[in-house]
């Protein structure tokens, strides 16, 4: 039997697709949130959902009433991807209304969302309370998609997308307030520039700090333990003043200082990969 053609591993799989740090957010630390895609003229020029996450876990759903919506966060993963959704995407428009892609398999090579996705639409989030959104108005769903809904929303995490930056986004866990920022720079790069800053003391954003950061997809997404009660208008401003700082700290080439050493070695130490 002949070997099915495998996918390569892609470092940085969403890169050149537009709001490629929100793609990242919403595949890993956003739980609820929505974004309107299109396919190019090739591929129908429909209007599509990139989502979070579906019920039971379902990797793409045709709705009911004709909206095609595509998930994030799934268990499965082949190496690219921007080529697993792009598959599940162009599976999802096939299916009759009502039907969901309810698992994913490898997909071999094809086209990527670079491909399918036209680059001119804006990738512009919504970030929700509860995910309600999974269903068309007036649509009757069976216990177990009802069950997994009422899960859902009784398990979410307060979230809020900042709208002074791109792709930071203000949370709340277990009493605690966080910032967490997907950043689009080259993560050597970017990671001199926090060290420089957190060596200065200049990394805190609204009295918090810079605790570490997640790295997913070839993006690095910084975190903010926030002053308890500190709520998502406070950061704006703050969060502003933070990008003048980084981007200066981003263009400095010289070498680091001892300070900004120290403070680079300790946060590569507190760096968590995601998948």
């Amino acid at each position: 039997m002949a070997k099915k053609p495998s996918v390569e591993f892609v470092l940085r799989p969403f890169e050149g697709l537009a709001g490629e740090p929100d793609w990242v957010a919403m595949r890993e630390v956003v739980p609820a949130a929505t974004a309107t895609a299109r396919t190019t003229a090739e591929y129908g020029s429909r209007d599509v959902v990139i989502t979070t996450v579906l019920p039971m876990a379902w990797p793409a759903l045709h709705r009911a009433d004709g909206v095609v919506l595509v998930a994030l966060q799934t268990s499965s993963g082949f190496g690219d991807p921007s080529r697993d959704v792009a598959a599940v995407l162009l599976e999802a428009l096939e299916l009759e209304p009502g039907t969901p892609v309810d698992t994913a398999t490898a997909p071999g090579p094809g086209p990527r969302l670079q491909d399918v996705l036209d680059p001119t639409v804006p990738f512009d989030v919504t970030v929700h309370d509860g995910f309600d959104y999974w269903l068309a108005p007036d649509t009757d769903v069976n216990d177990e998609v009802r069950a997994s809904l009422e899960q859902a929303n009784e398990s979410i995490i307060p979230t809020t997308k900042l709208s002074g930056v791109d792709s930071a986004y203000w949370c709340r866990m277990r009493d605690r307030e966080y910032l967490r920022w997907a950043m689009p720079y080259d993560e050597q790069q970017l990671v001199d520039a926090l060290a420089r800053l957190h060596g200065a003391r200049e990394a805190g954003i609204a009295g918090g700090k810079l605790v570490g950061y997640f790295r997913s997809t070839g993006v690095v997404v910084p975190v903010w333990d926030l002053t308890p009660g500190t709520e998502a208008a406070d950061v704006e401003e703050p969060a502003r003043e933070f990008l003048t700082r980084l981007e200066a700290a981003l263009a400095d080439t010289s070498p680091l200082d001892s300070n900004a050493r120290r403070a680079r070695a300790g946060l590569v130490s507190r760096q968590v990969t995601l998948r």
